[in-house]
């Protein structure tokens, strides 16, 4: 487990972490979750000891992180791809990794095994693709076979195959009653992975509850309806007091619980529907709504101006 109580950081001015308080806990996925610069890696990196908490505390399975032996053997982390000596092999950068934390040799070959990256684990890692570095990180994770592994944007460089791969993993470490905390920006693929979320903002805690509980609370959830026979449906349902907008292309959209209701309306008073359908929130556009206020940097639609040109000079110095 991981406990963070008031984990508070700041860089001069800037308050990066503010007061951070929650548990992660074995046996399910938990995503962590935020806009750019909300905090993320800089709490990840206290967990590790990596940075220095200006204030509060952070321990796994009750200790600091520099008074555990052999820490790879309580958890296992990514933060960053390609955090090796280039001039290495994959397999002597698990190897020095191993013998630094009283881990066995044989574990190098059964994780290299696990990851998919035997066949080249003799070769520089100077020449690995994004992808392979990714995969080479998650081996060190999981080198010493811990209880906790933490991953930082971990399908970043995958191909299909390998995100894939690394959901299934994910589940499949939790399923066995470790914990699992992973970080990402990917937010349909959060949504096939984490079992419960924590949400922060410009350094707050904004959410801690599962990802059912998340996106209930922070979406709006419909039911679209199509009909031939869309004026007579109004009538019908406004005088059932169902409440009913109008959202363009003849769909109609109601209450997210009133679906069966106006099904039996519908058959009731001999109306053709063409579709009756459930709308539930993504987990995007949760997120999106809970973090409005918390984007630290906003990008705009619009389209970049077109290069102007001069009759008679050609294209400007530098277009």
């Amino acid at each position: 487990m991981i406990e963070l109580e008031g984990l508070t950081k700041r860089y001069g001015e800037k308050l990066a972490v503010n007061n951070l308080t929650f548990a992660v806990r074995p046996g399910i996925v938990t995503g962590f979750l935020g806009p750019n610069g909300a905090g993320k890696s800089t709490t990840m990196r206290m967990i590790l000891g990596l940075d220095r908490p200006t204030a509060g505390d952070v321990r796994i399975d009750g200790k600091h992180y520099d008074r555990l032996r052999d820490p790879l053997t309580y958890i296992g982390a990514l933060l960053e791809a390609k955090a090796w000596h280039p001039g290495r092999s994959a397999y002597n950068h698990l190897l020095c990794l191993a013998q630094s934390n009283g881990i066995p040799r044989r574990r190098v070959d059964e994780v290299l095994e696990t990851v998919g990256l035997s066949a080249v684990a003799r070769k520089k890692t100077k020449g690995f693709s994004m992808g392979m570095g990714q995969r080479l990180g998650i081996a060190a994770a999981l080198l010493g076979d811990p209880r906790i592994l933490m991953f930082d944007e971990p399908v970043n460089g995958l191909d299909p195959e390998g995100i894939h791969w690394i959901r299934t993993l994910m589940k499949s470490l939790a399923a066995q009653g470790r914990t699992v905390f992973v970080s990402s920006h990917l937010m349909s693929e959060m949504a096939l992975t984490a079992d419960h979320l924590v949400v922060i903002g410009q350094g707050r805690l904004l959410a801690d509850t599962s990802m059912a509980d998340f996106i209930a609370r922070n979406s709006r959830s419909y039911v679209r309806v199509r009909s031939p026979e869309r004026e007579k449906l109004l009538d019908v349902l406004h005088r059932a007091g169902v409440t009913v907008v109008e959202a363009g292309g003849g769909v109609l959209e109601a209450g997210g619980g009133e679906a069966e209701r106006i099904g039996e309306l519908a058959a009731e008073n001999r109306i053709v529907l063409h579709e009756l359908s459930p709308q539930q929130a993504s987990l995007e556009e949760a997120f999106m709504r809970l973090t409005a206020e918390s984007v630290e940097y906003h990008a705009h639609a619009e389209a970049p101006p077109a290069p102007q040109r001069q009759w008679g000079e050609g294209w400007k110095k530098g277009s």
